[in-house]
């Protein structure tokens, strides 16, 4: 007789023997493997060492025995919470993502994977089969991440342009180089001649590409200084940056930044400065968020179409899902530069 409170022992691994070696509910452990979001960070850790632990394997027999879909998919964000809630890009691709997925019955979850373990988790999620595909957005250098989810069979698309061509995955971009050079070209048509950049992160296509545009616009241009600076499309980096700037040449006139944010982090520094914009230097950043048009003076911006970039997204992951054998192209959608009175 099995006495109260222990847990029989089988051959196989249970929710129960899961349950009491990470202290928790049968329920929770019940969430965990059934790719609830709805737990803490600790005691995800603690279930999941609790199943690597014993070597539990879930049983999804009884889960979509006719479809084998969830009828869930998985936004999975390359940075930290902080980042995607104070930055207005985030919330313009979720809004079309999700817009575009409530014309069908598939619902988005939201997963931060700025870290080893996180991503582990993700990888998880999507081989056992809890969610039927993933979006990927923001992802940094040469992530494996893509490669895994695409080696398991699972629909995948990427916001971004991806660094490795090692798989093959569809994704959305910005045409991010064409804007930039518009936005330099500009610039140097307006009469500035010492054009400093504000660039995003090296290990991202968005970064690279646009740093690429603002060298394009001045490669054959004579009697320019060229000056840049490296940020990570947060405000702060902005500031950084363009005090890095003006410690190298107090005299720069015209700056284009990777971001809205960069650039309004750019005005504020140059205001404190003594620097006027635009008589004595020229801003223009990169989204057209509400960021620009919040700005003294309001600022001058490369608009990306966000919103359509999560639309297409979707299309992107509901076109694999009816026919996983389907060859889909990059979508690369325009920018246009949007005046106002930083340049």
């Amino acid at each position: 007789m099995t006495s109260l409170g222990r847990v029989r022992t089988t051959g196989r691994p249970t929710l129960e023997q899961v349950a009491a070696e990470a202290g928790v509910s049968r329920g929770t452990v019940s969430r965990v493997v059934n790719g609830s979001l709805e737990v803490s960070t600790t005691t995800l850790h603690a279930v999941q060492d609790a199943i690597d632990k014993l070597g539990y394997v879930p049983n999804h027999a009884a889960r979509s025995l006719v479809t084998r879909r969830t009828d869930t998919v998985l936004l999975v964000v390359s940075e930290s919470e902080a980042r995607v809630f104070d930055e207005p890009f985030f919330a313009g691709l979720v809004r079309g993502l999700g817009q575009e997925l409530a014309k069908t019955n598939l619902q988005l979850n939201l997963m931060m994977a700025s870290g080893a373990r996180q991503r582990d988790r993700v990888e998880q999620l999507v081989s056992n089969g809890h969610v039927d595909g993933a979006v990927l957005i923001s992802l940094h250098g040469d992530d494996p991440l893509p490669r895994k989810l695409v080696e398991v069979g699972a629909p995948v698309a990427l916001n971004g342009r991806p660094l490795s061509s090692e798989v093959s995955v569809p994704f959305v971009d910005a045409d991010n180089s064409t804007g930039a050079r518009t936005a330099t070209e500009y610039l140097y048509q307006s009469g500035r001649r010492r054009i400093a950049t504000l660039t995003g992160p090296q290990d991202m296509a968005a970064g690279i590409d646009r740093l690429a545009g603002y060298r394009s616009a001045l490669k054959a241009r004579r009697g320019v200084t060229r000056l840049v600076a490296q940020g990570d499309f947060g405000q702060a980096s902005g500031e950084q940056a363009m005090r890095e700037v003006l410690e190298r040449d107090s005299e720069v006139d015209a700056v284009f930044a990777a971001s809205d944010l960069m650039a309004a982090g750019a005005m504020r520094v140059l205001r404190a400065a003594g620097r006027r914009v635009p008589e004595d230097v020229a801003v223009i950043g990169f989204d057209d968020s509400d960021v620009a048009r919040n700005t003294e003076p309001a600022m001058t911006s490369v608009a990306q179409p966000v919103q359509r970039m999560g639309t297409e997204l979707a299309r992107l992951l509901i076109a694999q899902l009816e026919d996983p054998a389907r060859n889909l192209d990059p979508v690369i959608l325009p920018t246009e530069l949007v005046h106002r009175g930083s340049a």
